[in-house]
């Protein structure tokens, strides 16, 4: 169904609906890279409460996707079907001192705004978000970590709202977290988390997070239109040192390149489409494969239909699965 089509059969559902919905919305402008076609309809809760409300009347046939800042996201240049669920900055985006070394942060937080509310509390363990580029939501849900540290080391519960609309808190346990995943289905959308840090001396974090920011800004694009990481480190290996090993560093196809700062880093160059940054990152997983024997798995998550006329790229997944 066509965006405004289905954007008119759902606003009669909603009578006292706060949050903002819009038809066609482009998603090249809310993520990283800069590319994607649009959403059918984005919806932006004003809150956890309008977000539950919401769901409780949308129709259980229309397809879900939720986003956050668009960091780690590839969004296809075909677009995204149904609904898609953004979480901003105003009802999601609070940092809350609840204690001891305890902080309530929205989902919509991003990574170094958590680290820096950390320090002003004077709360250690936190300086390895200063360097992801991200929002707590997708770091809850892809166990982000960096430094040595993972979100799974300073969650303590998350709250969710599930497709029905109800509300759940999450234990530590139920996020069911191992390197970059967690266990909690797919249809849960994190609203906030309670994380706890450690004691430590002012003087160490501003350190930590001084040297978590020389690190990022001497090795990693980030004046580029990138997503971050690329693909996940296999067991024992470096995902850049893979790439670079194959040969592969600022490799292009189209207007998409392997940075030549950072080899596990997908950039558009100014006129790459998704299909270009795809094609890339399968190609260079193929190669890797052919050079090393070691299967490099995605990180950067991709969503989304491929315009008309458009081929999906071949992977090595496809041999896997016997395609």
């Amino acid at each position: 169904m066509p965006g405004q089509a289905l954007l008119d059969s759902i606003l009669p559902l909603m009578d006292g609906l706060r949050g903002r919905c819009q038809a066609n919305a482009l998603m090249s402008k809310l993520t990283w890279f800069q590319v994607g076609g649009p959403a059918d309809v984005l919806f932006q809760p004003a809150d956890e409460e309008d977000l539950a409300f919401f769901l409780s009347r949308l129709p259980e046939d229309i397809p879900v996707t939720v986003v956050g800042v668009g960091s780690n996201l590839l969004v296809r240049d075909g677009g995204i079907e149904g609904v898609v669920i953004r979480l901003g900055a105003k009802g999601f985006g609070q940092v809350e001192h609840i204690g001891g070394l305890r902080l309530r942060a929205g989902a919509a937080v991003l990574d170094k705004k958590l680290a820096a509310e950390a320090l002003a509390h004077g709360i250690g363990g936190f300086a390895f978000y200063h360097g992801i580029p991200g929002g707590i939501g997708g770091a809850l849900r892809m166990n982000a970590g960096a430094n040595g540290t993972e979100t799974t080391n300073r969650v303590v519960e998350v709250t969710a709202i599930d497709r029905q609309g109800g509300r759940h808190v999450l234990s530590h346990e139920d996020m069911g977290y191992t390197y970059r995943h967690s266990a909690v289905p797919s249809d849960l959308i994190f609203t906030s988390a309670v994380f706890e840090g450690v004691d430590e001396p002012r003087e160490k974090i501003e350190a930590d997070m001084a040297a978590v920011q020389h690190h990022r800004e001497t090795v990693q694009p980030v004046k580029e239109k990138t997503g971050g990481s690329t693909f996940k480190n296999p067991a024992g290996h470096s995902a850049w040192r893979l790439v670079d090993e194959a040969g592969l560093r600022g490799f292009q196809v189209g207007g998409a390149q392997m940075s030549e700062m950072h080899c596990n880093f997908m950039i558009n160059t100014g006129a790459a489409t998704a299909l270009d940054l795809e094609t890339l990152g399968e190609t260079v997983r193929r190669r890797v494969l052919e050079n090393s024997a070691i299967q490099l798995e995605w990180e950067i998550k991709r969503i989304g239909r491929f315009a008309e006329g458009q081929t999906r790229p071949a992977s090595i997944d496809d041999r896997r699965a016997g395609a």
